[in-house]
């Protein structure tokens, strides 16, 4: 991760010499002789860390003045001041008010850097904290075994690397956000910041201030915005359709040439931000009735991906309900319940319109409403009657279809409602099915032909 640190100095030796120390470990240094050209380097990008002098001569403010606007605009820059054996005093009251601590003059160069190394440490420390309480009931593994699993785990790893822009597409609740985190974990840029939105949330009115930050024209005191907080890291920005066309404009703007200006901005802020979107809308018709821009469009689509929903891998249901029931267990001091074979069977046969989502919740539903000897398993009897029912919306029509079919007719319903079922349970593995029935392949093959089941409900795989 790159730490871009601003150096305040108006002696121009003192400010050269710091700035080439910087330079040598590897810094990207700015460098400000004076109050006025401080503002104007700190309000185009906001730094990672503020080095400078107490007393600035000849400017309107001096270090302890500038680091009160600093913090204005961000409480937790850290800010390292610099100080004269005369000006002790004035560099400990800073501390007091928010700096991270002092150097005094003359110093050597190994002091200066652990100085400005903790000082980097403690703001990455603080931000990270800040970021696991955000995820901390956010899942950070891709948990299944199936072959869409599989694919999407080989996509990741080839795309994460290259720095492109991504297009995550698929329903709600199927994981777009725990794709995005780990796009961004095993990229160049996993050490810098990750930050989620989302575009349907946010008021209509305030996506620009949350997006590109706002800037006071009377002071030059800003509050940065979620572009340049993701500064060397990723932006990840959910249900992008939801946003305004105004913004789409001024967001396609940051993706040809990477800068934007804050409301109430003048001048250029350029970042180096990753962008990564997701939607669960089709974009592509989205542009063709004109409610959402086709440059920005083909901008935002330079690697597509997508997110399965929960029917296309239901044989992942098994891990991703064990998965819940040992963090849900963790977190909550619940036991981690076992799940009968029963209700384990009802859980991959539903369809789950909620996707990941909402099997973790009815997971969490049934640890926290499970009664009986915690060592017995979970059975059918104790999931939701949304779960459990299998086809529901068709069970009372099925029900009185039955009693008027003689015995023949039912059996061959029954055989042909329960062997598709089956086969949804195992995403349509003939093999898988044919061991849980208790049948041999072929004689699965025949069956389903006898009961008229079509070739597109059979084998997705073997």
């Amino acid at each position: 991760m790159s730490f871009e640190i601003l150096v305040v100095e108006d002696e121009d030796d003192i400010r050269n010499l710091i700035a080439g120390i910087l330079s040598d470990e590897g810094y990207p240094v700015r460098e400000a002789a004076g109050s006025t050209q401080a503002l104007a380097e700190f309000n185009a990008r906001k730094p990672s860390l503020v080095i400078m002098d107490v007393w600035l001569k000849g400017s309107a403010l001096d270090g302890i003045e500038l680091m009160d606007i600093f913090k204005k605009s961000d409480p937790d820059i850290p800010v390292i001041i610099i100080s004269g054996h005369g000006t002790v005093e004035t560099a400990v009251s800073a501390i007091r008010k928010g700096a991270y601590d002092y150097i005094v003059k003359p110093f050597q160069s190994a002091k200066l850097l652990i100085t400005a190394k903790r000082a980097l440490e403690a703001a990455v420390l603080k931000q990270e904290n800040a970021e696991l309480r955000e995820r901390a009931a956010a899942d950070t593994q891709l948990v299944g075994n199936s072959s869409v699993i599989g694919q999407l785990r080989q996509k990741i790893a080839r795309i994460a690397p290259t720095n492109s822009r991504v297009l995550i597409s698929g329903p709600s609740g199927a994981g777009k956000e725990l794709i995005a985190r780990l796009i961004h974990g095993s990229s160049s840029r996993s050490e810098g910041p990750f930050r989620a939105v989302n575009a349907a949330s946010m008021v209509p009115e305030r996506v620009e201030e949350e997006l590109f930050g706002v800037e006071d024209s009377q002071d030059g005191s800003f509050k940065p915005g979620l572009l340049e907080r993701a500064h060397y890291g990723t932006l990840y920005i959910d249900e992008v359709a939801d946003m305004p066309l105004e913004t789409q404009s001024k967001l396609l703007r940051l993706l040809v040439d990477q800068r934007f200006q804050r409301v109430g901005g003048q001048k250029d802020v350029q970042v180096d931000v990753r962008i990564i979107t997701s939607t669960s809308r089709d974009l592509e018709k989205e542009t063709k009735l004109g409610r959402f821009r086709e440059d920005l469009y083909h901008r935002l689509n330079v690697m597509p991906l997508s997110a399965p929903p929960l029917t296309e891998r239901r044989e992942d249901i098994p891990s991703l309900v064990g998965h819940f029931i040992n963090r849900l267990a963790a977190s909550t001091g619940l036991p981690a319940r076992k799940i009968g074979d029963d209700a384990m069977a009802a859980l991959q046969a539903h369809d789950w319109p909620g996707n990941v989502r909402q099997l973790r919740n009815n997971v969490e539903r049934l640890l926290i409403l499970a009664t009986g000897d915690p060592l017995h398993p979970i059975t059918l009897e104790c999931l939701p009657p949304e779960v459990s029912v299998v086809r529901q919306a068709s069970g009372v029509q099925n029900r009185d279809r039955m009693i008027a079919m003689p015995l023949r007719s039912a059996r061959e319903h029954f055989e042909r409602e329960y062997l598709q079922t089956q086969i949804e349970r195992f995403g349509g593995n003939i093999s898988r099915t044919a061991a849980f029935v208790g049948m041999e392949r072929s004689a699965l093959h025949r069956k389903l032909k006898s009961l008229g089941i079509s070739s597109a409900t059979r084998a997705v795989s073997e």
